[in-house]
């Protein structure tokens, strides 16, 4: 896998079939297990899912393993949940069951690991299912974390008025569950200070430099759109939002699923849509793991620090002309100004030119005829080329896309009032 150049090293993707959701990225007996939405034999969506399982080190390279939840006993798929790892007793694992005929509104379900190594689970009890009387287009995705008090499960959800919302469920033990009410709701004629659509998809909600964050997937069916945040109190089981923000940008990222790492650093890992094998063989890649940080009234991305660790050589420094980079790279751009304009131009890429602009307050990658932007405040930009994937770090967001790959180097053209510094990545 690591020497084919149409596939990433560093973004997780299956050896073969479908892959959206990362799920329940965990740190467990001194390794990172990585759960994900899999359909093999497939490079298309199916409503059949399972949970594929997968494990690494360092949170760059990943060893797929056999798949730990499979469709059946009561379940027509496996869709979205995730892992709650109490002080003592085995973690519990909570995913989304669908019936193949009406998998919009799903249930939560129970499993429990066989063992340590996390590779096989059994399936327990439904443990929470749409309130009655509640009218919904959409219900699912389980996320659970404590409040200090108790235990929380969220589950996502739109009501059949517009509104997005996140419903919650308290529990002493992981085991029986009561409906708490609302977390937070929006419906989607509200377009200030952001629009949140119609449904929330997989709602997060975590500690963050001493304060909550809520994240959340915005969805109107049928199309995915970006990751939301809102900085917050939570208030007698509730929500409060302080601020509103966009974290995401570009057609690939989604479906946001929250970690904490060995070091306790919070973070997010993404599905990648659009980052396909040209043979045919897989279909999506995930994110890197980002870390987050609070900056005021923002949530800052960035690669994970196992990213500078995975450096190898030289730094190559240019602020005008060409440099040509490896198949994998970290890429450290430095505005001199935060009005400086600047251009980076890469080719060697099956003859698709990649352009990224930074000029008046934006930043805009253009691949092909496509082409997508984000705000700009700061003048420190971020860049991970890894084969087919391309991912750009700032404090205004982060944007995600799909770029040609054919060959192990490329070269980039750099103009403008800008430092480029490269690092080769291994």
């Amino acid at each position: 896998m690591t020497t084919d150049v149409t596939r990433p090293r560093l973004h997780f993707t299956a050896q073969e079939g479908w892959i959206n959701d990362p799920l329940g990225l965990t740190h467990h007996q001194g390794r990172y297990h990585l759960f994900f939405q899999f359909v093999p034999g497939q490079t298309q969506w199916g409503p059949d899912q399972r949970w594929g399982h997968a494990t690494s080190d360092d949170l760059l390279h990943w060893t797929e393993g056999p798949v730990a939840l499979e469709p059946g006993d009561g379940d027509g798929g496996i869709w979205s949940g995730s892992i709650a790892v109490p002080d003592s007793g085995p973690a519990a694992l909570f995913y989304t069951s669908v019936d193949l005929e009406d998998f919009q509104v799903g249930r939560a379900r129970l499993a429990r690991p066989v063992d340590d190594t996390w590779d096989e689970w059994i399936k327990k009890d439904v443990v929470a299912e749409l309130p009655p009387g509640i009218d919904v287009v959409a219900y699912r995705d389980p996320y659970v974390f404590h409040d200090g008090t108790a235990w929380l499960m969220l589950m996502g959800a739109g009501l059949a008025d517009g509104t997005a919302t996140a419903l919650t469920y308290r529990s002493d033990d992981l085991e029986t569950w009561t409906y708490a009410g609302l977390l937070a709701s929006r419906h989607r004629s509200e377009t200030e200070p952001l629009w949140l659509g119609a449904v929330w998809e997989c709602p997060q909600v975590f500690r963050l430099a001493g304060r909550w964050v809520l994240t959340v997937s915005v969805w109107e069916p049928t199309v995915p759109y970006y990751e939301a945040y809102a900085i917050g109190d939570l208030v007698d089981g509730q929500f409060v939002a302080e601020s509103w923000g966009r974290l995401s940008y570009g057609p690939s990222y989604y479906a946001g699923s929250a970690f904490a790492d060995k070091a306790g650093g919070r973070g997010l890992i993404y599905w990648m849509r659009d980052v396909d094998d040209a043979a045919g063989s897989w279909a999506s890649a995930h994110s890197l793991p980002h870390r987050l940080t609070l900056q005021g009234d923002r949530v800052v991305a960035a690669p994970p620090p196992e990213v500078a660790l995975a450096r190898t050589g030289p730094a190559t420094t240019t602020r005008s002309g060409r440099v040509e980079v490896p198949w994998v790279v970290d890429l450290e751009w430095l505005l001199d100004t935060p009005g400086s304009g600047a251009t980076l131009v890469i080719t060697g890429v099956g003859g698709v030119e990649v352009q990224v602009e930074a000029r008046d307050a934006e930043v805009t990658a253009t691949v092909g005829e496509a082409s997508w932007s984000m705000p700009l405040v700061d003048t420190a930009l971020r860049l991970v080329i890894d084969g087919p994937v391309m991912e750009i770090f700032t404090l205004s967001g982060v944007m995600g896309f799909p770029i040609p790959s054919a060959s192990d180097r490329r070269t980039v053209t750099v103009s403008g009032d800008a430092v480029l510094t490269s690092h080769a990545m291994a």
